[in-house]
């Protein structure tokens, strides 16, 4: 089950942070400084799944963006890790060519694709039509 993702830049701020389980919010900063902290210490060589407290960390560097999965121990790491690369491709898809700009000003609009794809934790669509369909209405009603 996934418990949390980030997505955070390379100076370690925080662009978009979603949780899946109750975490206090003076509990999330620590987490999220620890986390992103440990992630972006490592090398490119070195495996992309690390072991954090009750999670395995599962992160994937594009750009300049870096995106973090915390996930149950029982959780398969590599279909994590292409979830990771799909969400970026449908971002790809929808702001055609996405960047950290895109993200900081349509944050609604990540989240709504995020959504999508992840409930409760769990991985619902991978379809990237099928994704960005609603996000598509949405964006044909506000033109006319």
């Amino acid at each position: 089950m996934i418990k949390f993702l980030l997505m955070v830049n390379k100076q370690g701020q925080t662009r978009l942070s979603k949780y899946y389980e109750q975490v206090e919010l003076g509990k999330r900063a620590a987490l999220e400084a620890d986390v992103v902290r440990g992630c972006l210490a490592r090398r490119k060589e070195e495996c992309s799944f690390v072991e954090y407290k009750d999670y395995k960390l599962v992160y994937r560097q594009y750009a300049a963006l870096l995106i973090v999965v915390g996930v149950t121990e029982n959780e398969n790491e590599l279909s994590i890790y292409e979830l990771v690369h799909n969400f970026v491709e449908v971002l790809d898809k929808y702001f055609s060519r996405v960047s950290e700009l895109d993200i900081m000003f349509n944050l609604d609009k990540v989240h709504i694709i995020l959504d999508e794809m992840i409930l409760n934790g769990h991985i619902v669509e991978t379809n990237k039509n099928r994704i960005l369909a609603p996000l598509l209405a949405l964006d044909k009603m506000t033109e006319s």
